[in-house]
């Protein structure tokens, strides 16, 4: 009895063991995370070389000579970034976090790693150099990559692959900010988009082993050093909420701000190099009246935190600047990244905010740098729509729990009204403008990549409520509608009136009615930013063919009509994005498979070029090249010999060298 006991406590012991592949995975995710770390250090040594080399460290540029030679670094390193840009790096779809996710949910998290170091070089160059932009997401790419490096060489399944992507990007941001518990928060909210159990263990390993090297390497210290805030009484609540309040437009308009210019350079016929470098003359000459914007700005964000002797202009000022020169950096061709500027912004708001707050209440004590601090988490929140990020991120780098009321509460506030505004964050608007749009790290089901806005008809008919229902009626008839939304003499929506509403007035009494009298007041709405699935859902519900859309904070404000012919239409829009989102899948996992010299890109056929009309097989392709699949409407498939190329047709184009300017060439409108 008591041997089988043993036996039975000994089974127990050894069920609690973790298998080999357990035990396997733990020891690549450490790999991951080790390499990452020490990544990371090298990284930013490369950026401290550059800032030194560019400065005059070794002679190259002596600023000391005239002060208008400053404005000329950021000039020297638009040109190196955009002649590199140009010539050695293949092109790219997305850049930084927004590329990465769109390779987890769309592309088996493969990554094409062999660039990762000429990547990460321009990234220092640019930084090192002056332009307005980050390092964490250029080292956020840095784990990503070598995650996926180290699954596609161990020729590991898709969803592996994804995890320890996700895993190298948890250990990125553990190395850049010392804050693993941060980063691992910043890789499932983000990257991964859901918790699973095996992920979230193979996530905390990798975070805690670059957490391991980054302390070897370069100590225990955070990011940041910050003094103990306090919270000193709850009448300070009330700021903070004015300050999230603040916080969500300028997070929207700094993501807004950053498509703006990208849309604005990608416009100009010019070549990339002097793109780059017009960008950086434009950050030079700010540079030297507010040196403070160069770079990556962290130590003008710990004189904030530490002191904040800045006056509320000044950093007023800084905030402006950011917010522009941020989103041209990154417009113009510098490499680097949203997530560093995005905490400067934080502070400058937080930090003028603080300061105009102690000048109007002495009484209460305040410290503008405690403002400073609940401001970058905001922002932060704001710009990334990852509030579990901001906050742990400033709660391992504080220290202290005392505060962490305030940005909870700032952080909360900050990114409803950011949603409400800009209803993406800032790397699922790049995607979302390419028709992609993820739910959980996932593509979404086809209705629920269409919101209500895009499918709804604006132009509305309405019917006043005082107006009489057999004029009302006639109306119905030539309009042919079922259906049209009442309103009152101020324009709110009051009801709709439907023909059957009129149906159920006694006919002896119709000539008397008004609409208000007949018509249903108890609605049923959309709102313009929910998915049409959910709006049809609700249709379906009810047995209901039309729904008025309002604006969620003002109900009765009538913006549009939803009906079933809209579902329709916008189905068709849904199945086309969808389509086009397969075709990108295959070019995603076609670039991530070919060699590192040989370019995947699509080419759409214009009108009157050479090829429209043609069959593949009379058209002379050039020999370093393959047409990999087309796109026409609804449809995608492989080409064959006697497949007729058309006018509007989605080429994916496989090409080595000049071979794609030759299919350019081939597809663009001749003459």
């Amino acid at each position: 009895m008591k041997n089988k006991i043993m036996k039975n406590r000994l089974s127990s012991w050894l069920d609690r063991i973790p298998t080999s592949q357990t035990l396997w995975l733990g020891t690549i995710s450490a790999c991951v995370g080790l390499a990452t770390g020490f990544g990371v250090w090298l990284f930013k040594r490369m950026i401290d070389v550059v800032q030194f080399a560019l400065n005059g460290g070794f002679g190259l540029i002596q600023p000391a000579n005239a002060v208008w030679i400053l404005a000329l670094i950021p000039v020297v390193g638009g040109l190196v970034v955009g002649i590199i840009s140009q010539y050695f790096v293949p092109e790219e779809r997305r850049h930084g976090v927004a590329g990465i996710m769109e390779s987890v949910a769309l592309g088996g998290g493969r990554l094409r790693y062999q660039q990762v170091p000429l990547k990460a070089t321009i990234s220092a160059i640019s930084i090192g150099a002056g332009a307005s932009v980050g390092p964490e997401d250029p080292s956020v790419q840095i784990g990503a990559n070598l995650g996926s490096m180290f699954a596609q060489i161990l020729h590991m399944s898709e969803e592996r692959i994804r995890t320890l992507v996700s895993a190298g990007s948890a250990a990125a941001i553990a190395a850049a900010f010392n804050a693993p518990i941060a980063g691992v928060f910043f890789s499932l909210e983000l990257i991964l988009g859901e918790i699973s159990g095996n992920a979230l263990g193979m996530v905390l390993i990798a975070a805690v082993a670059s957490s391991l090297v980054t302390q070897a390497l370069s100590g225990p210290e955070p990011a940041f050093h910050v003094p103990t805030y306090t919270f000193n009484s709850f009448w300070e609540l009330p700021l903070y909420l004015a300050l999230g309040l603040m916080a969500g437009p300028v997070s929207a308009l700094y993501t807004r701000l950053l498509y703006v210019m990208q849309d604005f350079f990608h416009g100009l016929h010019i070549p990339g190099w002097l793109k780059t470098a017009s960008g950086g003359l434009v950050i030079g000459i700010v540079g030297l009246f507010l040196p403070q914007i160069l770079g990556v700005g962290y130590g003008t964000i710990q004189e904030i935190l530490n002191k904040n002797d800045l006056t509320l202009w000044i950093l007023l000022a800084l905030l402006i600047a950011k917010l522009i020169l941020t989103p041209l950096s990154l417009g113009s061709g510098f490499r680097g990244g949203v997530f560093a500027p995005s905490l400067y912004l934080g502070a400058a708001l937080g930090g003028a905010f603080g300061v105009a707050a102690s000048g109007l209440f002495p009484s209460l004590g305040i410290n503008p740098s405690a403002f400073a601090l609940v401001g970058m988490a905001a922002v932060l929140a704001g710009t990334v729509h990852a509030p579990l990020t901001a906050t742990i991120l400033l709660f391992e780098m504080t220290n202290d729990y005392r505060i962490i009321l305030p940005v909870m509460f700032a952080v909360a506030v900050s990114l409803i009204v950011s949603q409400r505004i800009q209803h993406d964050s800032i790397y699922l608007t790049g995607l979302a403008r390419h028709g992609i749009r993820l739910d959980r790290g996932r593509d979404v089901e086809v209705l629920q990549a269409i919101t209500v806005e895009e499918a709804m008809q604006t132009d509305t008919q309405t019917l006043r409520e005082s107006t009489p229902l057999l004029e009302a009626a006639a109306t119905l008839e030539r309009t042919r509608h079922h259906g049209l939304p009442v309103v009152n003499v101020d324009e709110n929506l009051v009801g709709i009136l439907t023909v059957q509403d009129i149906e159920r007035i006694e006919e002896s009494k119709r000539d008397s009615a008004t609409v208000g009298q007949a018509c249903t007041h108890e609605l049923l709405v959309a709102y313009p930013h929910e998915t049409l699935s959910a709006a049809l859902l609700r249709m379906s519900h009810s047995d209901v063919g039309r729904l008025p859309v309002v604006d969620r904070n003002f109900p009765r404000r009538l913006l549009g009509m939803l009906r079933r012919a809209d579902v329709i239409r916008a189905y068709e829009i849904a199945l086309t994005r969808r389509t086009t989102q397969r075709h990108r899948v295959d070019e995603l996992r076609l670039d991530a498979i070919t060699p590192e010299q040989v370019n995947v890109s699509d080419v759409t056929v214009e009108t009157g070029a050479q090829c429209a009309g043609k069959k593949m097989s009379e058209i002379q392709w050039p020999h370093d090249s393959l047409i990999a699949t087309v796109r026409r409407g609804n449809q995608v498939f492989i080409p064959h010999g006697d497949t007729v190329i058309r006018t509007g047709d989605v080429l994916v184009v496989v090409a080595e060298g000049r071979a794609r300017e030759e299919i350019l060439h081939l597809c663009q409108r001749s003459g």
